[in-house]
């Protein structure tokens, strides 16, 4: 029998910020559940997309040409190659699509990078 998953309730168990969790696979992608508080800091993913679902709260995802902002059931694919930097000034549960090859941190390694193994980790 498939398993059904609620991504909005494993991301609220998340009690890391910023540390991705996979929760199910698509083809060459994985759906990703995530909680955001404070600035995650400039990247891109050169190669790949990456869609930012908000389950609950609000983010804003700086781009260098503007700002996006993001409630409650809002999606947004920020295209590859595109520097950004999701932000969340107060809590923000979120479901991200991207390719099983896409660094969560993009072209930056720094203290929020997660290696597949940590993001495989169970809630």
């Amino acid at each position: 029998m498939p398993k059904v998953v609620s991504p909005a309730n494993i991301a609220a168990a998340l009690t890391e910020r910023w540390s991705p969790r996979i929760i199910a696979e698509l083809d060459d992608a994985y759906v990703k559940v995530a909680c955001l508080e404070g600035v995650f800091g400039w990247h891109a993913h050169q190669d790949e997309d990456e869609l930012f679902f908000v389950l609950r709260g609000n983010l804003r995802i700086e781009l260098e040409e503007g700002v996006i902002e993001l409630g409650e059931g809002d999606l947004y694919v920020v295209p590859k190659g595109v520097r950004h930097n999701p932000v969340a000034e107060q809590q923000c549960l979120v479901m991200l699509v991207e390719r099983k090859s896409t660094l969560h941190t993009g072209d930056v390694v720094n203290e929020r990078t997660r290696s597949l193994a940590e993001q495989l980790r169970p809630v």
